[in-house]
């Protein structure tokens, strides 16, 4: 039986290693957006809908500041 720590250790990456490499090719990009065009086209073909955003619209709305002094124990 495999853990997930010892999967996670065979997929990570190093900048250095061939196989990251490989994913940054001008090839492997435009498989990426074909594949994107692809799904975008079957999603709106399945009735979906595409919804812009205003770019100052944000997700996390600010709050307001919460007071941690002398919050931590002696």
């Amino acid at each position: 039986m495999k853990d997930g720590y010892e999967d996670q250790g065979k997929n990570s990456r190093s900048k250095d290693s061939e196989e990251f490499a490989e994913e940054r090719s001008i090839t492997s990009r435009e498989r990426a957006r074909s594949q994107l065009s692809t799904d975008v086209e079957e999603f709106l073909a399945g009735g979906g809908a595409i919804n812009e955003v205003d770019p100052e619209v944000t997700a996390d709305p600010p709050r307001k500041p919460q007071p941690k002094y002398g919050s931590r124990p002696i």
